[in-house]
Formats: C-alpha cells, structure tokens, sequence
C-alpha cells in the first residue's frame, strides 16, 4: 500500500533563516548599533574590550554588512566611482588595487569608468559618468585625460583624487595625494652622478600638465645642483616599444653613460635599444627606471628603479574620501611608504671609473 504524500507547509517548502541584522549583533552585545556600525567601519574611537565583544558577537552570529538591503530600506548607498584613463598601467592599476582594497574594507562598493584619452571632458560630461547624482567620486589623475576629469567634476560631487606632485606642494581647494615623485627623481640622478657618469640623460613620460612633468624637474635639479650639462630630454610615451624608439640613437652615443627612464617599461625599451646596438648594461650604459613593476626584478639585468608605494597611496586616497563622506566613523588616514630607491644590475660605475680602486 502506498504512503501518502504529506501535505506541502504554506509557503511552498521550509522557511530560509531569517538573515542577521546590525540591531540582532547590538543586542546581542548590549550596545548601541551606532557602535557596531563603527566597528565593523574600523572606527579607532571604540574601547578594545567592547571591539572584541562585537566582533565575537559578528562571528558568532555570522553576520555580513548587507549593501542591497541597506539600499532597499532607503539607506545611503556606500560607494564611489572611480575615473582614470588607462588601466594597464601599472602606477594606476596599483592604484587602483589600493582603493578596491581600502573600499572593500570599509563596506564601499566600486564602480570604475574608463576616461577617453583624446576628449575634453566637460563638467556634464564627467557627471555623466557617475551612476547618481552627488555619488562619490574618485580620480586617478596621474595624465592629462584624469587632470581634465578631475578639474571638471562638479562641486556637488564629494571628491578626492591622486595626482601628480603639485608644482607648489599645495593640496588645492579638494582632497588629493600623491608621491613627491621629483624628489625621487633627484635622488636617482645624484646616485648615477655619485657613480662617476658626467651626466644623465632622461627618457620622458607624457606629463599630465603642460610642463614636463615633476620626474623630469627632479632630474634637472639635481643636474643643475651638480653643474652637470643639461641634455635635452627625450620625450616618449608610456610603453617599452616607446622607450626603445626614442633611445635608440642616444644608446648608440658611446659618450651616452647613464639614462634615467620616466618609468619601468620605457626603461625596457631602452635596454633592447642598448642591446641591439651592442652595448654592455650596466659595464657602457646605466639605466634606471621608475616604478618598480612587478617584472622589474626579473628582467636581465635586473632593472635599478625607484620603487613607489602606489598600492598605499589609493588606499591613503580611498581614506581621505571616507573622512570627508564620514567624518565620525572613518578610521584614521593610513599612512604610505615613501619612494625608494632600489639599486640593481642595471646600474654601475662610469666607464672611465670601472676598476678604479673605491675610496
């Protein structure tokens, strides 16, 4: 005899837990949900006794910051779209791994939009790029496309931006970071010079104003301090190919010594160029670059560079948006590392100081 089937319950099948919500973990850790909500902000301002208790609470609970159901109840909708121009490059690849990372931690979620490279953005055009009116907004303005982005966005969008080292050293009327890229610059030609090399000439990356750019200002103060000869910068683009077009006559100038490249991949480019016109790197030509890329370390000669701590700088930026979005609840601006100098085999002695016995 067959069984009968039970009847199905209302509802179609068994009910899903209920999910946990930021007032179940306040209660259940016998605080206020003001509290909860900076902890799981990271806030600095909490006792470490109720932090830990909350977040023992979270885990126990199993509880996860929900954007769409804070959207849903009419809450603010936490994120931030970010504008930048190329993000194949590494200083804004990096960069922008950075701002994921600090978003992420602090329950932000990420958009990014794709600048073009030749158009004059207006201020309806860069609006038109962020998903709501007044969203907040992060720009990556290390080119020319971002410093137009970034010099269009309307007032009512709260902002902050990484940039270029400012000429004047000065922050602007908005929140914005960067890496005092020209003091680093300098210290990479005073390293070559310190090697014995008469000069240094400049590979150039596209500036993101219509000077020449702060590396290369910092790599004509230090010549200038020195009372070295001021060779004329070879202007490039961003790429190795680019790099290797523009060097290839100065890396077959035998009375050429020492290059100083605007960034890693033009230095790669300067490399081939030296190959192919058989000079020995670094025994006839020292070359620098700039940035540190991933695969810097591994090219041969292993590439001296200057190492940038772009990772920190977008988290650094991600923080100054979240202070001025949530002045009570932002953790502490984090801090980043200071440029670097990161010497290699790619660099050397002058050849007319190879073998020399050293002071």
């Amino acid at each position: 005899m067959q069984e009968a089937t039970p009847a199905p319950r209302s509802g179609g099948g068994p009910q899903a837990p209920k999910a946990v919500s930021l007032f179940d973990v306040a209660k259940e850790a016998g605080v206020s949900h003001q509290t909860v909500s900076r902890v799981v902000n990271g806030h600095p301002k909490v006792k470490e006794s109720t932090r830990a208790r909350v977040l023992d609470v979270i885990a126990e609970l199993g509880y996860t910051p929900n954007r769409m159901a804070r959207a849903l109840a009419g809450g603010a909708v936490r994120s931030v779209t970010v504008l930048t121009s190329d993000t194949s490059l590494y200083g804004a690849s990096a960069t922008l791994k950075g701002i994921e990372e600090a978003a992420r931690a602090a329950d932000f979620t990420v958009g990014i939009s794709v600048l073009d490279a030749d158009s004059a953005e207006q201020p309806a055009d860069v609006a038109a790029r962020v998903s709501r009116p007044g969203e907040a907004v992060l720009v990556i303005a290390f080119d020319a496309p971002g410093v137009r982005a970034w010099q269009a966005l309307p007032a009512e969008f709260p902002a902050a931006a990484v940039v270029e080292r400012p000429e004047d050293g000065r922050t602007g009327d908005r929140p914005q970071v960067w890496l005092d890229d020209r003091a680093a610059a300098a210290q990479a030609t005073r390293y070559l010079l310190g090697l014995g090399h008469e000069t240094v000439h400049y590979v150039s990356i596209p500036s993101s104003t219509t000077r020449i750019g702060q590396r290369a200002e910092g790599w004509r103060d230090a010549l200038r301090a020195a009372g070295k000869p001021l060779p004329e910068p070879l202007t490039a683009g961003w790429g190795p190919r680019s790099g290797y077009l523009a060097a290839r006559s100065l890396a077959a100038d035998p009375s050429v010594t020492a290059v100083l490249c605007g960034n890693d991949d033009l230095a790669l480019g300067v490399l081939r160029a030296a190959r192919e016109a058989g000079r020995d790197v670094p025994g006839d030509l020292s070359v620098v670059g700039f940035d540190d890329a991933p695969q810097s370390a591994y090219v041969h000669p292993a590439l001296t560079t200057v190492r940038l701590d772009f990772e920190g700088l977008g988290r650094g930026c991600f923080g100054m948006l979240h202070r001025l979005l949530e002045p009570d609840t932002a953790p502490a601006l984090p801090l980043w590392g200071e440029p670097e100098l990161i010497v290699r085999e790619s660099s050397g002695p002058a050849p007319s100081r190879r073998g020399r016995p050293t002071d």
